[in-house]
Order: C-alpha cells, then structure tokens, then sequence
C-alpha cells in the first residue's frame, strides 16, 4: 500500500482541466458519524484571497449538500484510471439510498478535519471560505442558463481553501 505524502499546493504537477473535467473528483464530507461522497467534474482551482483555492459546485438536491452545510470541512480525491466504475456509480446513486462508499469497497481515512479514500492518488483538504447560490439573473448568456438549468436545479458554488495536498 503506497503512503500519502503532503505536498504544497503548489507543487501539483498534474493538470487541472483533465483533473477535475476528464477524470472527475469525489467531493467528500462527513456529519458526525456519517459521511457522504459524490462525483464532480464542474469545479476548478485557483488563488483568491490570497490562498489557493477550489471552486466547486453542489445542487441542493444532492445528498452530499447537506453535509457540505454542516461542516466546514470536505476532501477533494481524486482516483486512478481504474476507479472509473466506481466514479460513474457515485455520480449516478444517491447516499440516501445505500452506502456507496461501502458498496464501491473505498478504505476511508481521516485527516484531522475531513475523511478521504485511501484509493486516491490526490487528495485536497480543504475548508469552506465562501458558498453562493447560482441565479439565472447571474448568467451573461441566456442560453446557458437555458441550457444547463433549464429545470430551474442551481449549483451552490462554494470557495474552498486548499489546506492540504496529499499525494501517493
């Protein structure tokens, strides 16, 4: 079993386009005892505030929403290749209806403040700064909105500070 290391956010050699839109992410979070993860692939990464950050977006109706909402902290993981399976299964079935962190056989571990899987080749902790909900007024581009929201379902947008890089 391949030990994580702790790496400056700065020291990511790995693209974030192909990161986050081509091999997705699990955004992870726990309240209490319970934790929940989901697949991402809309978000990005960046400085602001001075820190580095993640951007990352939730609707509402998502499972992992609420705990988002309860704590400050969440991982970002990132998986190799071979995980796709279980990416597209935690992308399409809801943690109301099973534990699917169980049935995809990931290993949690926890940091001091947020749980992520020992499958991960990259793993951010991070901390909430800000969250705002999308608006169709916000959209520049009617057709956007139209076409990404067109049921009306917003992303909550959340600003995330980059806290800790771990890398296998």
């Amino acid at each position: 079993m391949k030990t994580f290391k702790e790496i400056s956010p700065y020291a990511i050699e790995n693209n974030p386009f192909g990161m986050i839109g081509k091999d997705w992410m699990l955004i992870t979070a726990q309240n209490g005892k319970d934790m929940n993860t989901m697949t991402a692939s809309w978000g990005g990464v960046g400085i602001m505030w001075n820190k580095p950050v993640a951007f990352i977006f939730v609707r509402p109706t998502r499972h992992t929403f609420q705990f988002l909402e309860a704590q400050t902290a969440l991982s970002l993981n990132f998986l190799p290749e071979a995980y796709r399976a279980q990416l597209q299964y935690c992308g399409s079935v809801s943690g109301r209806d099973e534990n699917k962190i169980l049935k995809c056989g990931f290993h949690v571990c926890m940091d001091e403040s947020a749980p992520y899987f020992e499958e991960s080749d990259t793993v951010f902790i991070c901390k909430k700064h800000y969250a705002q909900m999308l608006t169709g007024e916000s959209f520049m581009d009617p057709a956007m909105d139209k076409a990404c929201y067109g049921d009306l379902n917003y992303h909550k947008m959340y600003i995330v500070e980059i806290e800790k890089v771990l890398k296998k």
